[in-house]
């Protein structure tokens, strides 16, 4: 019973790796020999002679689930940096990794968390982790100064703090000095062009992928009392966000800007279904019979409260997990009140060959348990982890139940994830905490249209970008790609960060903005990049 699985994730049905089946080239590529030469690249009333790049993961080019130099190379500052050479700009430099590996040590020993661990590959079945050691040491100080400022986990209120590089190793190990800020290090390179890219994605990243367990700040405008995983208040973003690019055009300097998507599209929260349960699931299908004679003990209390609390599995069709709602009333009371007071309880846990002695126990467990529960629907949104928590037997809450004297077989029957133990909050993004994200979401790109159109900014609508990817799907040259993970080309194999082809397709969708605010011509010189030539995910050989 305790390796009860009741799901299994494949993303190889899905199809071969992404967009390769799109390599074929359209013949309308093919070059006329009568065609008009296309025009010299000019840069408008941009100067880009000094480039530098402010940001988060995005920026540094964060790719499955690490940092790594072929994504560093690969990233859409050192993209741009390479087309802005060609109207005289000067070095671009980077705070690269040491390999291919991903992932950081700190004084010689991986982070006990895991938090720093190598990148992923795709196995042939989904996304898993590299069978190496990573060797980049956080406590190496790089020496700079660095073109390239792009700093993952960095949230808004994080740009101007000094000595942001104690909390965070990325910034850490590129730092000028122990006390400098993210921002000081930028404009004391006296930049005549930055891009300020994704700033306000990590103020509500964090609390998605923690399934909400954060807290929504909106309202407290100190964000010293700020927990690693909460939303940022609106009005604290606005003026970390205008401070930035204050300090960025101080000298004159031009630039673009992004505003914010709504990072629930990304696959590491569309991925999983909210009904995963097959019943011709071996593991899962012959309990289904067992497991809704348990939950008919409890139906009809849940129906009398609410009936959209009601679990019943079905023997034909996939069903949905079992989640916990915090949004809901607890009933618990209500549930070991009722099962106490009902003459046929003891006969019904007797099937399980426990004494009528131990009703008031298992009451008092089911109650517990199920006060906050219902199953999930396509509301509900569950990050990406959950595939390999779904079915598998929770060990620690297994052993508890043993301590009161459950059998084991029976601890582990009520201990599985999804199943008879609801799933935690940090699994699932409910609707209540998604509408949270969005409306900060919102509220952040008020802010950010509002300070680019001020001070005569490029803006990248990467907002509309991603919910075009996540529909229609996003064409870019000869390819179409869309947000699923693994197949679709866009996201990376961790569901959030871009691949080296999608920061390509960033690449160019910067040079655009640029073009329509400061008079550039990237694109109709043919200076676009042709997302093709960039990989969507690496082998598990580059190391």
């Amino acid at each position: 019973m305790r390796k009860i699985k009741y799901i299994a994730l494949s993303l190889l049905t899905l199809g071969m790796l992404a967009c390769e089946n799109d390599l074929v080239q359209d013949l309308r590529d093919t070059k006329n020999n009568n065609e008009e030469p296309l025009p010299e690249l000019v840069a408008g009333t941009a100067d880009f002679s000094k480039y530098v790049a402010v940001g988060a993961s995005f920026t540094a080019g964060f790719s499955d689930n690490a940092l790594f130099i072929a994504t560093q190379e690969n990233s859409f500052p050192n993209l741009l940096s390479m087309k802005f050479a060609m109207l005289g700009s000067g070095n671009f430099t980077q705070p690269l990794m040491e390999d291919n590996i991903g992932g950081l040590l700190f004084n010689g020993a991986p982070d006990p968390s895991g938090a720093f661990g190598p990148r992923l590959f795709f196995d042939g079945s989904g996304p898993a982790g590299l069978p190496a050691t990573q060797t980049t040491e956080a406590t190496t100080v790089l020496s700079g100064p660095f073109n390239n400022i792009g700093v993952p986990g960095a949230k808004s209120i994080h740009l101007g703090v000094n000595g942001y590089g104690f909390g965070n190793p990325y910034f850490g190990r590129m730092a000028s000095n122990p006390m400098a800020s993210m921002l000081e290090d930028a404009v004391a390179q006296n930049p005549t062009f930055f891009t300020l890219s994704e700033i306000g994605g990590n103020d509500v990243l964090s609390y998605a992928t923690s399934g909400g367990s954060g807290v929504d700040q909106t309202g407290n405008y100190d964000p010293t009392t700020y927990g690693n995983n909460d939303i940022t208040d609106p009005v604290v973003f606005a003026s970390a966000f205008g401070a930035s690019v204050d300090a960025l055009v101080a000298n004159g300097a031009k630039g673009v800007v992004t505003n914010v998507p709504y990072i629930t599209s990304l696959a590491h929260f569309t991925t999983v279904p909210h009904n995963p349960l097959d019943p011709t699931n071996p593991d899962f299908g012959p309990q289904i019979p067992l497991l809704n004679s348990i939950f008919g003990a409890l139906n009809p209390i849940f129906e009398a409260v609410d009936p959209n609390r009601t679990i019943v599995f079905s023997e034909t069709e996939a069903s949905a997990v079992v989640i916990r709602d915090e949004t809901l009333a607890n009933i618990s009371t209500t549930i070991i009140d009722a099962l106490n007071a009902s003459p046929t309880f003891p006969a019904f846990i007797a099937q399980f060959g426990l004494p009528e002695t131990a009703a008031p126990l298992v009451a008092n467990l089911l109650g517990n348990t199920y006060g906050q529960t219902r199953q999930a629907n396509a509301n509900d949104l569950f990050v990406l982890p959950s595939s390999s928590i779904i079915g598998t037997v929770n060990e620690a809450y297994a052993n508890a139940l043993e301590a009161q004297q459950l059998p084991a077989a029976l601890a582990a029957q009520f201990a599985t994830e999804g199943i008879t133990l609801p799933l935690e909050d940090k699994w699932v993004l409910l609707p209540s905490e998604q509408t949270a994200i969005r409306n900060a979401t919102d509220a952040y790109n008020l802010t950010i249209e509002s300070i680019a159109t001020e001070n005569g900014l490029a803006l990248v609508n990467f907002k509309d970008i991603l919910i075009e990817a996540a529909t229609t799907g996003l064409t870019s040259g000869n390819f179409t790609l869309n947000t699923n993970l693994v197949t679709g080309g866009l996201i990376s194999l961790d569901g959030v960060h871009l691949t080296s082809r999608g920061y390509a397709v960033m690449a160019n969708e910067m040079m655009r903005a640029i073009d329509e605010t400061y008079g550039s011509n990237f694109e109709a010189s043919g200076n676009f990049y042709d997302c093709g030539n960039y990989p969507t995910n690496y082998p598990v050989t580059l190391q």
